[in-house]
């Protein structure tokens, strides 16, 4: 078991450093002028190899949206086993969906786009202004909706409400990273994100009743 542990620990940390390498290339010279090759001597590993850890040069970028892929699933399945033990609280699905973004915004997490770190900015500069990614993130976005879309109920009603859900996270986080990127300063924007937020998802709560109501009082 213990030996298990470390090939994963090794194997995310490879992930990792070649990503890291990937983007920092990226960012100095365009996504378009660096090679897949250049990328795998950088990293001191060979094209086959990167091929086996990255299938697209996409994802050498898009690797940082991995961990947020089943985000809103596990946030939602979290929330159906609450309030079933002494001290959790019952929340709808909409309900935590909110609380979880609201806590990301909190602490400037890079995923709400209020966050105005250099290096931050300098990504989603990378990622938006490049078709490619762009497309790409897309499909990690379909993934992210179909995860979600289990954990609501995989029925069609669950789907469309997963796809809102998603579409939501990436406006609102659009519109933070595009203020931040015009110049405005994250003190300057943090109270009208923590307000869009909240008028978002009570939009979601008004349209989606079924996801506003908390597993007791169904």
């Amino acid at each position: 078991m213990a030996g298990t542990g470390l090939r994963e620990r090794k194997k995310r940390q490879m992930y990792q450093n070649v990503s890291d390498i990937a983007i920092g290339l990226f960012l100095a010279k365009g996504f378009d002028a660096v090679s897949v090759a250049e990328i795998a001597a950088a990293a001191g590993i060979s094209k086959p190899t990167l091929f086996r850890y990255f299938p697209a040069k996409e994802d050498l970028v898009l690797h940082r949206f991995a961990d947020h892929e089943d985000e809103a699933a596990r946030v939602v399945r979290a929330a159906a086993g609450a309030g079933t033990e002494a001290g959790t609280e019952a929340l709808s699905p909409v309900d935590a969906l909110r609380r979880h973004f609201l806590d990301g915004l909190r602490r400037e997490d890079p995923v709400t786009g209020l966050n105005g770190a250099p290096g931050v900015l300098a990504f989603h500069r990378l990622l938006y202004g490049t078709p490619s990614l762009v497309a790409r993130a897309y499909e990690y976005q379909q993934r992210s909706e179909a995860v979600l879309a289990v954990a609501l109920g995989d029925t069609l009603a669950a789907r469309l409400a997963a796809g809102q859900i998603v579409a939501v996270q990436r406006i609102l986080a659009q519109e933070n990273w595009r203020r931040i990127a015009a110049g405005e300063s994250v003190a300057a924007v943090r109270e009208d994100a923590f307000a869009a937020a909240e008028e978002a998802f009570g939009q979601l709560a008004a349209g989606l009743p079924w996801l506003a109501t908390t597993p007791e009082s169904m």
